[in-house]
């Protein structure tokens, strides 16, 4: 199974055999623990479960605390689910960064980093009105209305709003190395989010 849970450590750059300075994202790739194997019969899909970081029990809710009693597992602090059609995983193994060995591309999902209200020449590249003759609205966005016809703003029209803090998936990023023994995955190019979020790691699909 090529999935993990993992926390942005931050980034840096490595040199290749040939001397070029490589820039690289440093993820600290679990060890994350399998908490729970979905089936079709119950759940109507398969996927593995797994658990990262140690939690009290008194922050969890009481679903979550029941499934971890009834496992006999300690609390975990982030749950992701991974489809899979098979697995030789079993409930309370432990899965680490050497099961991405071999693995030339990855895609990483984490939430990025969160910007506040922004307007739009921030939030969406406009460029603003004239700076001379009296120019008031040099970063406002001009006219959004209509006349009668059809006499509203259509939906989905780029205006000032909340900036960031969403889910990201980048896709195909390439692993520059594995260190199995410090549980660190590098790999090519920036990640979404900020030093220390929490990032879903999975084998990409298309690049092998």
């Amino acid at each position: 199974m090529k999935g993990l849970i993992g926390k942005k450590l931050g980034m840096t750059s490595i040199y290749t055999e040939d001397g070029v300075a490589v820039p690289v994202t440093v993820i600290e790739a679990g060890p994350c623990v399998v908490t729970q194997l979905k089936g079709e019969d119950k759940d109507g899909y398969k996927a593995v479960q797994l658990g990262y970081g140690d939690q009290k029990e008194t922050r969890l809710n009481k679903p979550d605390l029941g499934q971890f009693k009834k496992s006999g597992l300690a609390a975990k602090k982030v749950l992701r689910e991974f489809r899979v059609e098979e697995t030789d995983v079993n409930v309370g193994d432990e899965v680490t960064a050497a099961a991405f060995e071999g693995v030339n591309y990855v895609d990483i999902v984490a939430t990025g980093k969160g910007r506040g209200f922004q307007g739009v020449v921030k939030r969406h590249g406009f460029g603003g009105g004239r700076a001379s003759h009296g120019g008031a609205w040099i970063r406002r966005p001009g006219s959004v209305g209509m006349c009668e016809h059809p006499g509203r703003v259509f939906k989905g029209k780029k205006m000032p709003g909340q900036m960031g803090d969403k889910r990201v998936t980048t896709q195909n990023l390439k692993v520059i190395q594995i260190r199995p023994e410090e549980n660190l995955i590098l790999v090519k190019g920036s990640v979404p989010g900020a030093k220390g979020g929490i990032v879903t790691i999975k084998e990409a699909l298309k690049k092998k």
